[in-house]
């Protein structure tokens, strides 16, 4: 990354770091996306089945490696503030926590898995893909955690384009896996839904093997000396990361795990449903990679300008992310308002499903919008290192808001399923004029501290 002094410098490197982070993150999204469309080609019970398995994973995941992420503010500062040398300790002791994180999730999984599923009131056959998919996906855990670590560090030195180019491996792999196990061709065993979650934590190993090679033996990362010397576990360090990383994870987990309850609370209504609401969400949540990518850069750029005392960029970086979010809401909405029929048919060749899946994208438009502004409005307060205002702020709107608001119209009004979506727009809505708020308060405080 380098200083820039015009609008239009900014411009070219705002899209240097972004274009890349989404197309890494539109194919890591692809990954879910195949995983749920194949399945459902393969049959409506295993459609419900990795639904239900990818709600109850996809927080964890998405909550955990948050935390991780962590290290993503940490190493632009480093880097903004010409501390280089550093960089490979903080880097090693986000691997020993990534370890940590991973065999935690592994025991409290085994604990309580089977008592979440029983539970729910679950068709049996749903269930048992649902318990399969997860116990498969849980071999792939430790280097999942583990890249998640080398990528933040990869996307802090602006390298976002070798993170960009492992992930284009992995999605290959991963479809072609899918084909192999889920359908079983060529003399694999025909393992449905659950072939699906085996696919993913093979990939999780590939891509995880490929950014350790670039981080051992490509530049910049060689020049850091990263993995040249062993760093043993520091709690000063977990301290620093956890401060920074905790409520990253948590603001996440919340935003996602709030779109997953929903998907549990759902399992009362038919198979049909919950099929098509989480192809609905699957689709939707493929879209939300463009303001998630626009986060991630924010929080890298705005990191990096804050670490160098360049406060004025810092304030030109955010208002350029999140007005191309805005804009960009605008033209997803439009794919959704009229090419939802074309996407509920990517999901199932049923007409009651395809129906269902199209009546719910109409709800997703709003979600676009707010997400436009929420989403990139996070990314620069983690820049700044404001993190635990947005994490209260996101626990608020979704969970005491949101989530109460969509249970109520689903339970005690004729909507129905539709209830809950209405529900987690409003609490969405809410939280994106929250956080935008408090990016004014913070931008404020910062330009008073430097006057």
């Amino acid at each position: 990354m380098n200083q820039t002094s015009s609008i239009k410098q900014k411009a070219v490197q705002f899209l240097h770091i972004l274009l890349p982070i989404l197309i890494t993150q539109i194919a890591l999204s692809a990954i879910t996306f195949f995983d749920t469309n194949m399945s459902g080609k393969f049959g409506t019970n295993d459609l419900a089945g990795v639904a239900i398995g990818t709600s109850l994973w996809i927080p964890i995941q998405t909550g955990l490696s948050g935390i991780l992420m962590g290290i993503t503010p940490i190493v632009s500062h480093l880097i903004g503030s010409k501390r280089d040398k550093d960089v490979a300790h903080q880097v090693m002791q986000g691997m020993w926590l990534s370890l940590l994180v991973s065999v935690l999730v592994l025991i409290m999984g085994g604990l309580v898995l089977s008592p979440v599923l029983n539970f729910m009131n679950l068709e049996p056959a749903v269930r048992d893909i649902a318990s399969r998919f997860l116990h498969a996906i849980s071999f792939g855990i430790i280097p999942l955690f583990g890249y998640t670590v080398l990528r933040s560090c990869i996307d802090a030195l602006g390298q976002t384009r070798v993170s960009m180019f492992i992930t284009l491996i992995a999605l290959p792999v991963n479809v072609g896996l899918n084909y192999l196990l889920i359908f079983g061709n060529f003399g694999f065993p025909r393992l449905g839904g659950v072939g699906a979650g085996v696919a993913s934590a093979i990939t999780y190993w590939v891509i995880f093997i490929i950014a350790l090679v670039f981080i051992y033996r490509a530049e910049p990362f060689k020049s850091l000396r990263l993995f040249r010397k062993f760093h043993t576990m520091s709690l000063q360090s977990f301290k620093e990361l956890l401060k920074i990383g905790v409520p990253i994870g948590f603001s996440i987990f919340f935003e996602t795990a709030v779109f997953s309850a929903v998907t549990l609370l759902m399992s009362r209504f038919d198979t049909v449903t919950i099929a098509a609401h989480q192809a609905a969400i699957n689709f939707a949540s493929t879209l939300y990679m463009i303001p998630l990518s626009i986060c991630m850069s924010l929080t890298i750029l705005v990191g990096f300008e804050t670490g160098s005392g360049r406060l004025k960029d810092a304030r030109q970086y955010s208002i350029m992310g999140i007005g191309t979010a805005a804009v960009l809401s605008l033209l997803t909405a439009l794919v959704l308002l009229f090419a939802g029929s074309h996407v509920a048919g990517l999901y199932s060749d049923e007409a009651e499903v395809i129906s269902l899946i199209q009546h719910f994208l109409i709800y997703a438009i709003f979600f676009q919008i707010s997400d436009a502004i929420a989403t990139p409005t996070q990314g620069v307060l983690r820049g700044y290192k404001d993190v635990n205002p947005a994490f209260l702020i996101c626990f608020a709107a979704y969970w005491i808001i949101g989530l109460p608001v969509g249970y109520l119209l689903a339970t005690y009004t004729e909507l129905g399923a539709y209830g809950y979506w209405i529900g987690l727009i409003t609490g969405l809505a809410i939280g994106a004029i929250l956080l935008l708020a408090r990016l004014v308060r913070v931008q404020r405080r910062f330009s008073l501290e430097k006057a």
